[in-house]
């Protein structure tokens, strides 16, 4: 009975707080430009954007550019202006994306962050205590190499920051791990110069992309960040022993999500593009968000073609990826592994994201024990995908220091085919597995020397959903893609969000708890209908005609141009004209039929009902 119970109230927390992160938020007035090659050099573009924007940042390597729309009344006319521009290959707004952990205080009954006293540290140094789940953690450290040709491993923490002060992160001198990464071109330089001459004044140890300075210390309420970061760590070592061992990782501590667990899209690229120019050969991901970003795409491509690995959190929605796609989680980039969370039973956590063709990779992620800000010894447990995910991350890292020409792609390949294959799992993931920390350090110190990847050319289209996701039927309008809004968009309204999940609690326990088959995935009947549609983007309110709808979404005539992967509400008539049904969705890409479609986004019940006794009368197609 406790087991339910716990399971209740975690739907219940995942929904309310999925209500507020499934919003398509973005910071008000401000867009992401990228330019066309022809017209990418930076003296060129810097000119189209002269007098129409403020330029907060540029992306010189992609000809991308992070701007705010100038205040007053010349605003819309210089969006419009960048937007119809035929040298910009797309504008889009700057995208808010949020931290992928169950939030302690929303649980009333028993605590998902059990807070450790000071001091109580496991002594036994060969010993590891974060999770049961037989990865054999302890059994791979004694297959480690004492000394790798790759040295220590840097690990990228694109997350809320890091309590540089706990034990595990001071150096060995002062009794800690020495995980805490060190540029050694700024360390040794003079304060308040910028010695490396890569832009950023005294990144010693890491950024903050919020406040464009040093002092990347986690301000989160939770520690999210430090939490991760010492969860990476802890691959590699007892993380709890007394005295502690010396790391084989770094971590590079890269402060992107604020003390209220969210951050932009643009910084969230400055981190991508800074950990890659400094050396990070692992990215950890452990957030997300349900908007499709190209400017965050073109990041993670960026990162791959520099062969770096990247691990991505799959969500806390208990929702199937396949048909909800998560970001960065769901881009198609070989190098990017998307991961869903298991229990110490090797059995997909209630509140886990997954997905049979996008999500590859279970990992522990229930109370998993790790640092935490507020004293030199504070540590604590946690669940979420956001902890499975630096699991994976720590790992790769040790793989990459047993043989440090793999590129991210193969360490990736590497990691999916040593886990342990569990049937609990194989109808969520790709892999069908949990990984397995002994059997991937055994195939790394057997891998052949040399690094290889395939070409990867970005489609943009496929990477918004899978091409079953969008419903069936020809006629389809949506034939372009254009930015759908306008200065000062910023979304969805919070308290929108709140009420969207208090309406959804129903349908998400009934998810949460139902048996998941994916065999019975996407398999809506499709229905013949006409009848009017009002289609809100933005501030326009488009008019079309139905072709075709089921309980997962529609195709729909209209002479507009749509947003792949953009959210709109819709306003749908029935097929008599005497009902009128409001619900959100976002457009997909059906390659199959070549088309557009709406996917419907959480609808309703009662929703979904009234669609339902529309079809009683209709043909099916």
């Amino acid at each position: 009975m406790r087991s339910i119970q716990s399971l209740l109230i975690i739907s219940l927390l995942v929904m309310m707080s999925s209500a507020h992160a499934q919003t398509p938020n973005a910071v008000p007035g401000e867009y992401i430009v990228k330019f066309k090659m022809s017209s990418a050099a930076p003296g060129i573009a810097q000119q189209k954007l002269s007098g129409k924007v403020n330029l907060k940042a540029s992306f010189a390597a992609l000809g991308m550019y992070h701007v705010s729309m100038k205040a007053g009344a010349d605003a819309q006319a210089g969006y419009e202006s960048l937007k119809n521009d035929p040298e910009v290959e797309y504008m889009e707004p700057n995208y808010i994306f949020y931290k992928e952990e169950i939030d302690p205080d929303s649980v009333t009954v028993e605590s998902l962050n059990d807070m450790v006293a000071s001091g109580t540290v496991n002594a036994a140094a060969g010993t590891y205590t974060q999770s049961s789940a037989p990865t054999q953690v302890a059994a791979a450290w004694s297959e480690q190499s004492s000394i790798a040709q790759a040295g220590k491993v840097v690990v990228a923490v694109i997350d809320t920051g890091l309590y540089k002060s706990h034990r595990v992160f001071l150096p060995t001198a002062s009794g800690g791990t020495g995980a805490l990464w060190i540029n050694t071109r700024e360390a040794g330089g003079q304060p308040g110069v910028d010695d490396d001459g890569n832009g950023y004044v005294d990144d010693i140890n890491g950024w903050n992309f919020i406040n464009n300075t040093a002092d990347f210390n986690d301000d989160d309420k939770n520690g999210h960040g430090t939490h991760v970061a010492g969860i990476v760590v802890g691959t590699s070592l007892n993380i709890y022993a007394n005295p502690l061992d010396e790391s084989k990782i770094q971590i590079m501590p890269l402060k992107f999500l604020g003390a209220n667990g969210s951050g932009s899209t643009s910084n969230a690229i400055k981190a991508i593009y800074y950990a890659v120019y400094n050396g990070a050969r692992v990215i950890n991901n452990s957030w997300g968000g349900p908007t499709y970003s190209r400017a965050l795409h073109d990041a993670m491509t960026f990162a791959y073609n520099y062969r770096v690995f990247v691990a991505s959190a799959a969500g806390n929605y208990a929702s199937d990826n396949d048909d909800t796609p998560m970001y960065p989680s769901n881009y198609d980039v070989p190098s990017n592994i998307s991961i869903a969370s298991s229990s110490s039973s090797d059995r997909l956590s209630g509140f886990s994201n997954y997905g049979f063709n996008t999500v590859h990779l279970a990992a522990p992620g229930e109370w998993i024990n790790s640092t935490l800000p507020g004293g030199a010894s504070t540590y604590g447990s946690m669940s979420g995908t956001s902890m499975a995910t630096p699991f994976v991350s720590g790992m790769a890292a040790l793989a990459i220091r047993e043989e440090p020409t793999l590129s991210g792609y193969q360490v990736k390949e590497l990691i999916m085919s040593s886990a342990n294959q569990v049937s609990a799992l194989s109808p969520y993931m790709v892999s069908g597995a949990r990984i397995n920390s002994l059997t991937l350090i055994q195939a790394a110190k057997n891998a052949q020397p040399g690094s290889y990847q395939p070409a990867y050319k970005p489609d943009y289209t496929r990477s918004v959903a899978s091409a079953e996701s969008a419903p069936a039927g020809g006629g389809c309008g949506l034939v372009s893609t254009a930015v759908l809004t306008g200065p000062g968009s910023g979304g969805i309204p919070p308290t929108a969000g709140v009420v969207a999940g208090l309406l959804l609690i129903p349908l998400v326990m009934w998810r949460v708890l139902r048996p998941r088959d994916p065999k019975q995935r996407r398999k809506f009947e499709r229905f013949k209908m006409s009848s009017e549609i009002r289609v809100m983007v933005g501030d326009r309110e488009l008019v079309g005609s139905v072709n075709t709808i089921s309980l997962g979404g529609l195709s729909f005539n209209a002479d507009a141009a749509l947003d792949k992967g953009g959210i709109v509400t819709m306003q749908i008539q029935s097929p008599d004209g005497k009902e009128v049904v409001q619900v959100q969705g976002h457009v997909v890409w059906n390659e199959k039929n070549a088309c557009y479609g709406v996917q419907f986004d959480n609808a309703r019940e009662g929703v979904l009902a009234m669609i339902q006794d529309w079809t009683a009368g209709l043909m099916k197609t």
